[in-house]
């Protein structure tokens, strides 16, 4: 350790260098965490805020398309309500719509909806912060989101071409928003009217009332609902919940293009921390020969590599961490969907600093081994 220290202190500028483009690795891999954990609010906030195990949907729909695709009756509830596995199962509509908000000053603002279909009453009804629940047929209970464009309890929603009016009684007390849209939840008789296509005083076509996007399952306590055995007893496709998330728009797409930038960037960590390694290793050969002429061995030199690596990388990283949670702070203010969370911020720092390690020691290994006559030029 005191060849390690004083190494840091003689290569001082070196070693910062070398810091410092690990601190700009950490505030990048900060910035893509906050953008990926942000657009998994944005994108499913609504979803993973259902008390739901698992979604039922109509035999046969693409996994990646569910909610857009699927339509299901009404009366396949009841065939999964009635298995033992299942403590609940309630149908579930959800729909994107163009709307505009009317606010209580007469002025309109166009808004998009995500609206999510549920019986009054049953384990799927939104709890408020503020206002009345869900009861009323032209009730509907918003993301705590929808109020920064401007909305209050009490204002009126139009739907575009439909011309159906939705007064807002109540809103949830954090983000739901499913597509990068907001959630708004209304009684499922009123969903399967707009579902249906018709307006104020329009004739609801046949079956329209028996219709839904889903089914809505909740394991009973205890017990975990056997997915293959319903979907063979209702006829439907069904998926775990956190499967579900795969069927909201853009939502695969936008996850797995940040999650394959961030392997990248772990990747780009440990090859240019190796690569420093590798150089610092190749320029003092002459002095760790000296060092094991003099009797110290392999193990050594590697602890004394890896106490610098281990000392760059966590000081780096600490930096660079802390310049973009500071800069992401920021972000948050912004209409950027952006949120910074520990778990992931915690993982990214030990894998940045893991595969760091990994990196210096497998570009050092080969080097700290070498013969020592060699190295000083015995062979001559």
């Amino acid at each position: 350790m005191f060849l390690a220290w004083r190494e840091l202190v003689f290569a001082r500028a070196r070693f910062g260098l070398m810091g410092g483009v690990v601190a700009l690795i950490a505030t990048l891999v900060v910035v893509l965490s906050g953008l990926s954990s942000g657009l998994v609010n944005d994108g499913v906030s609504g979803l993973q805020r259902l008390p739901v195990t698992a979604f039922a949907f109509a035999e046969g729909t693409k996994t990646d398309s569910a909610f857009s695709r699927s339509t299901v009756n009404v009366d396949q509830a009841k065939a999964w309500k009635s298995r033992a596995d299942v403590g609940d199962a309630t149908p579930f509509g959800n729909m994107l719509v163009n709307a505009k908000a009317v606010t209580a000053d007469g002025v309109q603002v166009p808004i998009d909806l995500a609206l999510f279909g549920v019986e009054p009453g049953s384990f799927l009804a939104p709890a408020v912060s503020a206002g009345a629940g869900l009861g009323a047929p032209d009730g509907i209970v918003v993301s705590q989101t929808v109020l920064e464009h401007g909305l209050a309890i009490g204002d009126t929603v139009v739907i575009d071409r439909l011309g159906t009016r939705l007064k807002v009684v109540g809103t949830t007390g954090d983000q739901r928003t499913f597509g990068h849209v907001d959630v708004a939840y209304l009684p499922l008789r009123s969903w399967q009217q707009v579902h249906a296509g018709a307006g104020p005083g329009d004739e609801v076509r046949d079956g329209a009332y028996a219709e839904a996007t889903a089914i809505a399952l909740r394991a009973r306590d205890g017990n975990r609902i056997d997915l293959p055995g319903g979907d063979a007893a209702a006829g439907t496709t069904s998926m775990t919940l956190k499967e579900s998330f795969g069927a909201s728009p853009g939502y695969s797409a936008e996850t797995a293009t940040l999650t394959l930038i961030q392997v990248f960037l772990y990747a780009i960590s440990a090859l240019v921390v190796g690569t420093f390694f590798t150089v610092w290793t190749i320029q003092r050969k002459h002095e760790l020969a000296v060092i094991r002429a003099m009797g110290s061995s392999t193990g050594y030199l590697m602890r004394d590599t890896m106490i610098q690596a281990a000392v760059i990388l966590t000081v780096s990283t600490a930096v660079g961490f802390l310049i973009g949670v500071g800069g992401g702070t920021l972000l948050t203010t912004t209409p950027m969907p952006f949120a910074l969370e520990v778990p992931p911020l915690v993982l990214a720092a030990l894998l940045l600093i893991g595969l760091g390690l990994a990196g210096a020691a497998a570009a050092v290994g080969r080097i700290v081994r070498v013969d020592p006559l060699a190295a000083l030029g015995g062979q001559r």
